[in-house]
């Protein structure tokens, strides 16, 4: 069944009107005091991650139009259409079932196919993890991941946020770049004898990949590795390559497993070599719950539906262009980046499923760093740049870090202080963001470093901050396995809503074969000089570069 773009139902019109009646000119301070029980009304729990909507630009009305919008999109049933496999990436011909990776057995689509790769991962992961940071000859003490965009943002995001759970014996380096000073840095700091490479492509042909794998394949040999077998490992479903490049122990997954939703497959080996098969297993577990909230909870208490209509809200109405992502937690420091694929890859398109043109704006730019260390970069100008910027605060409750060796009552002491200070810090910005201050309050501040020679009236017009600005807070009792796969998938359902509320396929990335292509034809020229039948900029650059 077909169902309407957003601007094409009754409710789009709606929100419009909403927008121009109530919406544009919200001010969060005057719905607060409008509205005393804003807080609790906007707190929704979901599997292992709160989230507090109250600070969102949006009231109750705004929120009933959203609703209404969803239910007039069949976002229901298209969602039912996901999880069930239905082919809902139609350029493709593909299902799109990552959630089944995470599911029990028997609880999903290709169920018997999904455990068996699982389970013979883990047997391999327990293997290494058995012995890993031995020094015998052989003993895995370093497992170098090669692998790019989704063969390596998710594992490179999982594994430091979850270092309180990984092997003490064991260290992890990604290399995805093709400069090969990314190769080249990891290289000093292992061996041959000790070190585990993971090569990760689907079909073992990516360029970067391949570059980087021929390259520590050479590293190897010319170290004295004697074992390439023992030492190489791949996730690809491509055995007849990897075995010519001398690897025979691989794990495969299938194509509606998406580059950007794959870290639960076997392009997770890093992640279960991390933090062993039962906390593995956690992961998915936390993941499958927030895939059962996101299937059962209603409309108004689905936080991945809530958050995708908001992000409509947001792009279509409110005209945000960006948002920022500031996780107040020093492992999740590669969130971000991760989350900058998954929604500007999935939803970066410019035309409907049909293939007609869209005449609305799509994926916003995702962009952030960890807190507190953003606030001493561009807070500034989410506080009183001329653009209005969300921002989502990720709050951790209770700190979780591998703790250095003979810690003393007075240096936990010391860590729990600082972990009080950010999340305070975390606090104080959400209240600064909404509050701001007038002029009238700065002229009454004591301002030590101010100029001797300017009006105070012109300095407190310097330190006024405009305030109603929008942000969420999301909390978590704790980063752990189960709680990381809760949040992450809370993301993926998220982006998922607001590409088809859009209109569009949220699983194809074709936006990213054209580069490609072109490199193709320009590597050799590099070589050889030729410039025919290109543009004068790209000749002229060959020349300069040759």
């Amino acid at each position: 069944m077909g169902y309407p773009r957003c601007d094409q139902t009754v409710a789009w019109s709606a929100l419009s009107g909403h927008f121009e009646a109530h919406g544009r000119d919200l001010d969060l301070r005057q719905v607060f005091a409008d509205n005393p029980g804003r807080v609790q009304r906007l707190g929704i729990q979901a599997p292992e991650v709160f989230a507090d909507l109250s600070r969102v630009h949006w009231d109750v009305a705004t929120m009933h139009h959203l609703l209404d919008l969803a239910r007039e999109c069949g976002l229901e049933a298209r969602r039912d259409a996901l999880l069930s496999g239905e082919v809902v990436n139609q350029t493709e011909g593909r299902a799109v079932l990552h959630t089944a990776l995470r599911a029990p057995r028997g609880a999903a689509p290709h169920s018997e196919q999904v455990h068996e790769v699982l389970d013979r991962m883990l047997a391999f992961v327990e293997r290494v993890r058995m012995t890993a940071g031995g020094t015998a000859p052989g003993q895995i003490t370093d497992v170098v991941n090669i692998g790019i965009g989704g063969s390596d943002l998710g594992p490179q995001m999982v594994v430091p946020a979850l270092d309180a759970y990984v092997h003490p014996g064991l260290n992890f380096h990604f290399v995805s770049n093709a400069d090969g000073q990314d190769l080249a840095s990891v290289l000093r700091k292992v061996r041959p004898d000790h070190t585990l490479f993971v090569v990760a492509s689907k079909t073992f042909t990516t360029q970067e990949t391949m570059a980087n794998a021929q390259a520590a394949r050479q590293w190897f040999l010319d170290q004295g590795g004697k074992d390439i077998a023992r030492h190489f490992v791949a996730t690809t479903t491509n055995v007849e390559l990897a075995a010519a490049f001398g690897i025979s122990q691989t794990f495969g997954f299938w194509d509606w497993v998406g580059g950007r939703f794959s870290m639960w497959s076997a392009i997770g080996l890093p992640i279960a070599l991390a933090l062993g098969s039962s906390n593995f297993h956690a992961m998915l577990a936390g993941a499958h719950a927030m895939d059962e909230h996101f299937a059962h909870a209603p409309l108004k208490a689905n936080l991945p539906m809530l958050l995708g209509l908001m992000d409509v809200w947001y792009r279509n109405f409110k005209g945000y262009t960006s948002r920022c992502v500031a996780p107040y937690h020093h492992g999740l420091r590669r969130l971000p980046a991760y989350l900058q694929q998954l929604v500007m890859e999935s939803n970066g398109k410019g035309v409907d499923a049909c293939g007609e043109p869209l005449p609305y704006a799509t994926s916003d730019v995702l962009w952030g760093e960890p807190g507190t260390n953003g606030q001493h970069a561009f807070f500034q100008m989410l506080h009183q740049g001329t653009d209005v910027i969300p921002v989502e605060f990720l709050l951790v409750k209770h700190a979780s870090y591998r703790a250095p060796s003979a810690m003393t009552p007075a240096m936990l002491t010391l860590l729990g202080q600082q972990h009080h200070v950010l999340l305070a810090n975390g606090l104080a910005q959400a209240q600064a963001l909404m509050w701001g201050k007038s002029a009238e309050d700065a002229l009454q501040e004591h301002v030590p470093t101010a100029s001797k020679d300017m009006a105070p009236e012109a300095i407190a017009k310097h330190r006024t901050f405009p305030g109603n600005r929008p942000s969420l807070t999301m909390l978590l009792d704790e980063v752990t396995p189960r709680s990381l796969g809760a949040l992450v998938a809370l993301y993926e359902h998220r982006t998922f809503v607001s590409g088809a509320l859009w209109g569009i396929n949220s699983f194809d990335q074709w936006g990213v074969e054209l580069g490609k292509a072109l490199c193709k034809d320009l590597l050799p020229r590099l070589t050889s000089g030729d410039t025919s039948g290109l543009d004068a900029a790209t000749a002229a650059m060959i020349a300069r570069l040759r």
